[in-house]
């Protein structure tokens, strides 16, 4: 699922934590606690995204970058079981109705040199110092600074050779310290050789108090009662706008607690009662007397309440977070610095390349200027023998083209000739083709009188000779009619046919003579009954 989908647990923590309202006329006092709750709520939110984030990617068993919804829901469910926030089934049910593409599981492995306890503590270290994306990395520099915090609670110097072999790994180079990479180096032992497990172990509890914890100091001091003003020794834990004491430094009776803000301040006092290293805690209703071991915890003790004052008063619940944001912001200016300068340098290089550039081309252009000069008169003299061949040359084409302008002339004279004489070749060749069909269909027209003609003998002679009943129809052979020849005058359809065959004669245009007495003349044999029926 969505990062933003996984924070609907915590999203819905957020009302619990800051979710006070706001009551009609309410004094500043309570204002500034509302917003220091939502300020809470705020760092609340975000912190518990990088730990979820865990419990996510452990449920992606089978490294396919996804988790079933019911897994979710269910995770959701505990979740919210175990830190007591109300939830809606059916509000589960819509936020984690698609899947998506989740981070990558993470799962330690290998030898355990740590106890769990401070690999947890480590983890949580690791988270708290992680930069704000996904997944989870520590840059160098955030790692260099935690282990020195581990170093100083052993009062030893870090291994810097151990640490610079490490930050030379080509998966650290690219990416940073992933937790397993952190964990696997915590893990090693390399950077703690040589001392003993249980004071890593107590100074890993002392830097996760105070990141995680927010545990600006924490130590005995003796301090004065309100009643009794009697002196005794307490266990004093300070966070930002907390100052709260115990009976003993396993911290399990909690004897009361201190509300740090604007309007207290800490002053140092003289010697009394037996008691050295005093000073006071003044709050808007009551003051607290206490008492250091010696002068340089009560210095620590009173710089550490201004701090927590200040932290107060500016509504920030954390140092390490503040102190976290500027590291961030030194390490974006050094690198925007870094950045310029390596700018500026390129640009330097750039300016002196391009002054030796320009040197190299001001000194060639002094040759090239000497070798210009002396080319220029050789162009001169080129240029004048070029234009008076040019000239010559032009006279010559002149007089050519006058030449084949005549040719010319008399060639296109020549062409318009025998275009004539194929435009009247055309003209006879269309004239032949129109008398060639017009003899063709003339020729059509007789074979049609002369199947007319055969078929009315054949009609005559079975009409002057009819058969009988029984009787044969004789054959063609011996008949008196083989040779009959049809009389002109008896013919009214051949007449007709006669006359509007010369009509058609007579319209025609151009046709050779000796082609249409031919033609007239069958037809007039065909007329008289000049022509034979076979």
């Amino acid at each position: 699922m969505r990062i933003q989908a996984r924070l609907w647990v915590v999203a819905e923590a957020g009302p619990q934590v800051g979710g006070e309202k706001e009551t009609k006329g309410g004094n500043r006092k309570k204002e500034r606690i509302r917003e220091r709750h939502a300020t809470a709520a705020m760092d609340l939110r975000s912190e518990l995204l990088k730990s979820i984030w865990y419990a996510f990617t452990a449920l992606d068993v089978e490294k396919s970058g996804k988790v079933s919804k019911s897994q979710l829901k269910v995770l959701s469910h505990n979740l919210c079981t175990v830190l007591s926030i109300p939830h809606d089934p059916v509000a589960l049910e819509e936020h984690f109705r698609d899947d998506d593409d989740g981070p990558k599981n993470y799962r330690p492995n290998g030898s355990s040199i740590l106890p769990p306890k401070d690999a947890f503590r480590l983890w949580c270290l690791f988270n708290f110092l992680s930069e704000d994306k996904y997944p989870l990395i520590m840059v160098p520099d955030e790692v260099e600074y935690l282990l020195k915090k581990v170093c100083m609670a052993m009062s030893v110097e870090l291994n810097c050779v151990e640490l610079e072999d490490f930050i030379s790994q080509e998966s650290v180079q690219q990416s940073g310290f992933t937790v397993w990479v952190f964990l696997e180096m915590m893990n090693s032992g390399k950077l703690m050789r040589g001392i003993d497990k249980e004071v890593v172990s107590m100074a890993i509890e002392e830097v996760y108090r105070e990141i995680v914890g927010d545990v600006l100091k924490e130590g005995y001091l003796w301090k004065r009662g309100q009643l009794r003003r009697n002196w005794m020794e307490r266990w004093f834990t300070l966070k930002p706008s907390m100052l709260a004491y115990f009976t003993s430094e396993d911290r399990k009776e909690r004897k009361g607690s201190i509300t740090l803000d604007g309007n207290c301040c800490v002053e140092t006092l003289p010697d009394k009662d037996g008691k050295r290293c005093m000073f006071c805690l003044k709050t808007t209703s009551k003051s607290y007397e206490m008492s250091a071991s010696d002068t340089k915890q009560r210095q620590e003790w009173t710089a550490a309440m201004q701090t927590a004052m200040r932290l107060g008063a500016e509504g920030k619940s954390s140092l390490h977070k503040d102190l976290k944001m500027k590291r961030r912001e030194q390490r974006e200016q050094r690198e925007r610095r870094r950045a310029a300068k390596e700018e500026e340098l390129q640009r330097l290089r750039a300016l002196q390349e391009e002054k030796e550039r320009k040197l190299a081309e001001l000194e060639l252009l002094r040759e090239a200027q000497k070798q210009a000069q002396a080319l220029l008169e050789q162009d001169e003299l080129r240029r004048r023998q070029q234009h008076e061949q040019m000239q010559q040359a032009l006279e010559v084409q002149l007089r050519e083209a006058e030449q084949a302008r005549a040719s010319m002339q008399a060639e296109m004279a020549l062409k318009e000739a025998e275009a004539e004489r194929q435009r009247k070749r055309i003209e006879e060749e269309e004239k032949m083709k129109a008398l060639m069909a017009l003899q063709e269909e003339q020729e059509e027209k007789l074979r049609q009188a002369s199947t007319n003609v055969k078929h009315w003998n054949v009609q005559m002679n079975r009409l002057m000779h009819p058969i009988g009943p029984g009787e044969k129809r004789p054959s063609a052979v011996g008949s008196p009619f083989s040779s009959f020849r049809i009389p002109t005058q008896r013919d009214p359809g051949l007449r007709l046919r006669q006359r509007s065959d010369e009509h058609d004669d007579e319209s025609k245009e151009n046709v050779d003579s000796s082609g249409a007495g031919d033609t007239e003349r069958r037809l007039s044999q065909a007329s008289n009954g000049d022509m034979e029926i076979p």
